[in-house]
């Protein structure tokens, strides 16, 4: 049970691996873009290139949905990504239960956003949790885990993309142990338990009054999805990738562009001062900072936010 990009690998190691996959589940056909054009999930194409079953319910709490998996007597539910809460009744069905990879090492960052979290607050180290699922939000037990490293300015895309490759090959790894019945359920330590909420659009606008370090952790989160904002003129527009050149200068401007070298996009904050990779104008592509500049110039001395 997937749906984005980031469950795809996991799907494709079940395959490669010689998995019996009964079906995959996967939300219903979408309409996107500004055409409305109907768009099927990378986890449905994967599946019909391999003549996978593919089941798309509305809801999968849905008795006659619950039935239908009923009568295909599965052994396992995997869910990596999915997009719907599953009931009680579902999770029963199959003798080994339903597991789910979460992107954090759990009970940190329950919930729909830990990638995004864990830059937001800067942490230096995340991972991977297979977890047996109960009708809590990322409350059952632990099953196993790998921590990962966060690298030095990624941003949550490039960690997402990290991960699910990861994913697929710590989830064969379960899968084994599970045959070999030698996995051991270790359950979650609760009241250490943090969440990490969906992220919201009205974050986005940065406040260059804050440090370096809080403003490039934003910029980096919120990339590639929704992105971080600022105006330049009165005119919005989009931040994406940010390095720290400087975390501890305090003779600043907050928001003020200045020049590091020819074609770079470098502005200071309320401490320190940060260099933004890539920009976007609205309807427009995301470029490199120097691309962008040569469409939309911000001149040195620019202060961002007014």
């Amino acid at each position: 049970m997937g749906t984005p990009e980031v469950a795809v690998p996991s799907l494709r190691s079940l395959i490669n691996e010689g998995h019996k996959i009964l079906a995959v589940v996967t939300q219903p056909d979408r309409p996107e873009g500004r055409g409305k054009k109907i768009s099927v999930s990378p986890v449905k194409k994967l599946s019909l290139e391999y003549n996978i079953d593919v089941l798309q319910p509305e809801k999968v709490a849905d008795n006659n949905f619950c039935d239908l998996i009923r009568n295909n007597t599965p052994d396992l539910i995997i869910v990596v990504a999915f997009g719907q809460i599953l009931s009680k009744r579902l999770l029963m069905i199959p003798k080994w239960g339903a597991i789910n990879i979460h992107a954090s090492l759990l009970p940190k960052y329950r919930g729909a956003a830990p990638i995004e979290r864990a830059i937001l607050n800067n942490e230096s180290l995340t991972g991977l949790t297979i977890m047996r699922m109960d009708e809590g939000l990322d409350t059952g037990p632990i099953l196993y885990q790998e921590a990962v490293s966060i690298k030095r300015d990624e941003t949550a895309g490039q960690l997402r993309d990290r991960l699910s490759v990861i994913a697929g090959d710590l989830l064969i790894r379960v899968l084994k142990i599970m045959s070999e019945g030698c996995l051991k359920e270790m359950p979650q330590d609760h009241p250490s338990a943090t969440y990490a909420p969906k992220i919201d659009k009205a974050m986005s606008m940065i406040e260059w009054g804050l440090d370096a370090i809080k403003i490039s952790s934003l910029i980096r989160a919120l990339d590639p999805s929704p992105g971080a904002c600022t105006t330049v003129r009165g005119k919005k527009i989009k931040l994406f990738s940010s390095r720290i050149l400087d975390d501890e200068c305090l003779d600043t401007v907050p928001g003020r562009v200045v020049r590091k070298s020819k074609g770079t996009l470098a502005v200071e904050t309320g401490k320190g001062i940060i260099e933004i990779v890539e920009a976007q104008c609205p309807g427009k592509k995301r470029l490199p900072s120097k691309d962008f500049l040569m469409g939309f110039p911000v001149p040195e001395g620019t202060i961002l936010g007014e």
